[in-house]
C-alpha cells in the first residue's frame, strides 16, 4: 500500500525523499540551518522543487554551504557562480548569500549560535499545526513575520516573510504535515 503524503510532493522521488526524510523535522544544527537559509533565498520566485534538483549543485558551488569560505567570496568568486549552469545564476542572490554568511556569523556571535537566535522565535519547540489540506497551510504568520524583519534589520537579504516561513517549515520550527499524511 502506498504511503500517504502531503501532496505537494506527488509523485516525484526526490521530492517524495526531501518530504519524508527532511520537511517538518527539527534541525538545531548551524550547518544545516544556513545550507537551508541559502537555499530558500535562492527559491524565491521558482519552485522548491527546482532548487531540490540543484541542490547538489549548489553545494559543489557554494563550498559545502561553509559560511566562513562564503563571507569571503571575491569577485572572482562571483564571476565562477554566475558561470556556472548547475545553479540559479542571479547575481543579487549570490551577493545577497556573501552577506547572509557573514550576517549568519554575527548572529552566530551575539547568541552562542544561529540556532539559539532563530529557535527562540518558537521558544525553542516546533510549532505543531494540525492542516487537514494543504489550503489550510499558510505563506506566512505572525512569527515569520516578526522573524523576517529582525532578519532584515539585521542586515539579510532576500529573507521576506515567506522564505522565511518556508524555512521553518524546512527545518521543522513548523511542522505543516497535513493530518492524514504518514508523517504526522
Amino acid at each position: 500500500m502506498d504511503k500517504i503524503r502531503c501532496t505537494w510532493c506527488g509523485n516525484d522521488e526526490l521530492y517524495q525523499k526531501y518530504h519524508d526524510e527532511e520537511w517538518g523535522k527539527p534541525v538545531y544544527d548551524d550547518d544545516t540551518i544556513f545550507e537551508f537559509l541559502i537555499l530558500e533565498s535562492f527559491q524565491a520566485g521558482l519552485s522548491w522543487i527546482t532548487i531540490l534538483r540543484k541542490r547538489e549543485n549548489f553545494k559543489k558551488a557554494f563550498d559545502n554551504f561553509n559560511y566562513k569560505k562564503i563571507a569571503k567570496y571575491s569577485d572572482d568568486k562571483i564571476e565562477e557562480l554566475m558561470q556556472n549552469s548547475g545553479i540559479v545564476r542571479n547575481k543579487l542572490k549570490i551577493l545577497a548569500t556573501i552577506t547572509n554568511a557573514q550576517k549568519f556569523m554575527e548572529v552566530q556571535k551575539e547568541f552562542g549560535s544561529f540556532s539559539n537566535y532563530i529557535w527562540a522565535f518558537v521558544d525553542g519547540k516546533p510549532i505543531i499545526n494540525q492542516p487537514n489540506t494543504l489550503k489550510e497551510v499558510p505563506a506566512t504568520t505572525e512569527i515569520s513575520d516578526k522573524l523576517a524583519k529582525d532578519l532584515k534589520k539585521r542586515g539579510f537579504k532576500f529573507m521576506g516573510s515567506t522564505v522565511v516561513y518556508a524555512h521553518m517549515q524546512a527545518t521543522g520550527m513548523v511542522n505543516d504535515h497535513v493530518n492524514d499524511c504518514f508523517t504526522k
